[in-house]
């Protein structure tokens, strides 16, 4: 249903200006240096015994005391920690935690601890996400605010667009019957009830409120599916509990509202990809009031990190300035000027043609070519450039083909698309490295 159909619910503020076309414009960055020094990373590990985030801001007030214990996350090998490293990624998660409990945050400062990857402990990636994204305002004092006027506008979206058709009807019904009610008690005469075929489940008029529902079950199929594929391997998405079925329809309720609120774009397959990483770190948030909210924060945090990618989403922008065939170029035109050899294997020789790989690479951002926990680490890289996420993004992708050089230049065509659509194990840290010597 359209947002304004529903009369007895106050709409709130129009649909707010950055979920409009014009507010996908480019977010103005941080003026901060444009490449970061990787050399701490492989420092800062996800931490299992950390003490918990201090301090945080009024979200923070229940964190518990002392930290749960949970299992390490990602690809890192197990064995002994030394002390050195214990010490590092001490360290790590004490510059985290205390940049956040700022009154007022450096973004810069942010920026360049969460390019290094952030820390797994208390709710430090959860925060740090939504600052980066611009979800949480840089002032602590102002996120209680923010957070219930966000929450309570994304609840209003939910009750006017995820309704069922014969509600409508009967809201229709008690309108009609209070107006003929109104005009009997004014003029002494009850008018026929005027007869419309709108709100017919047969009726194929576009104005109907049935015909909208049947479109919007397609729609809703459509991401039904895909949702069901999201990351079979972790229960986490597909396990057979309670917990992933609840997990599974929050997804599909933020992507059919972005859809419905974006009817230029409406769903692409693979927007749950994208949707996952965030959706997964705020739902796993250490405090529980937060985490019961995931939901709502991620869906403006999907929104605002798709303001730098919708255009790809856009087939009708495909061979446009902006469009992925272009981004694709930019990538290819990357390549050939850090090593043009491999370029013109590529190019040339194999003839490889870059959509065939990086087309899901871009779109996705790399969720797909890597394991989901190390996509993370690469995300807290993403949302952390000041350039914007494109722009390392690519720098990446590059580096992609740059540490499988021997390989694709030894592989025919048959070789190389394999190798690139189905990427081998790597190390992130490592891999990040790459892309930050690139220029």
């Amino acid at each position: 249903m359209a947002a304004g159909s529903s009369s007895s619910m106050p709409p709130p503020k129009p649909v707010p200006a950055w979920l409009n076309s014009a507010a996908w414009a480019s977010k103005p960055r941080s003026p901060v240096r444009s490449s970061y020094s990787f050399k701490e990373i492989g420092t800062i590990q996800r931490d299992k015994s950390a003490p918990p985030l201090a301090e945080i801001g009024a979200q923070e007030d229940n964190h518990p005391s002392s930290s749960s214990g949970g299992t390490v996350r990602g690809g890192g090998g197990g064995g002994q920690q030394t002390d050195a490293l214990n010490q590092a990624r001490g360290n790590g998660f004490e510059a985290s935690s205390q940049q956040l409990s700022r009154r007022r945050i450096h973004l810069a400062e942010l920026q360049r601890l969460s390019s290094q990857g952030i820390p797994d402990s208390a709710s430090i990636r959860a925060i740090s996400w939504k600052v980066l994204l611009g979800y949480l305002p840089k002032n602590q004092d102002d996120w209680a605010t923010e957070l219930a006027k966000k929450r309570a506008e994304y609840l209003i979206f939910r009750n006017e667009m995820i309704i069922n058709p014969s509600e409508v009807t009967r809201r229709k019904e008690q309108m009609e019957a209070m107006k003929a009610a109104d005009m009997e008690a004014k003029e002494g005469l009850l008018l026929r009830h005027e007869i419309t075929h709108n709100d017919h489940p047969l009726s194929l008029g576009s104005s109907s409120v049935w015909h909208q529902f049947f479109q919007d079950t397609e729609l809703a199929e459509q991401i039904n599916r895909d949702v069901k594929r999201t990351h079979p391997d972790m229960d986490f998405f597909c396990g057979p509990t309670a917990y992933a079925y609840e997990n599974q329809e929050a997804l599909k309720r933020i992507l059919f509202i972005f859809a419905k609120l974006n009817p230029g774009i409406r769903y692409v397959q693979g927007m749950n990809e994208v949707l996952a990483p965030l959706y997964y770190v705020f739902k796993t948030d250490k405090d529980e009031d937060n985490a019961a909210h995931a939901e709502e924060d991620a869906f403006f945090c999907f929104v605002e990190l798709l303001s730098d990618f919708r255009d790809h989403f856009c087939q009708q922008l495909d061979n446009s300035a902006v469009g992925i065939r272009s981004t694709i170029a930019q990538l290819n035109a990357l390549l050939r000027r850090q090593d043009e050899e491999l370029w013109r294997h590529l190019e040339y020789t194999s003839k490889v043609n870059p959509q065939f790989y990086a087309f899901r690479w871009i779109t996705l951002l790399l969720t797909q070519e890597f394991s989901f926990f190390d996509s993370l680490r690469l995300w807290d890289s993403l949302l952390s450039n000041p350039d914007g996420p494109l722009e390392i993004l690519l720098r990446v992708c590059c580096a992609m083909l740059l540490c499988e050089r021997s390989r694709l230049l030894a592989g025919d065509f048959t070789t190389n698309l394999k190798l690139l659509q189905h990427y081998p194990a790597v190390d992130m840290q490592h891999l990040l490295r790459v892309a930050d010597g690139l220029s």
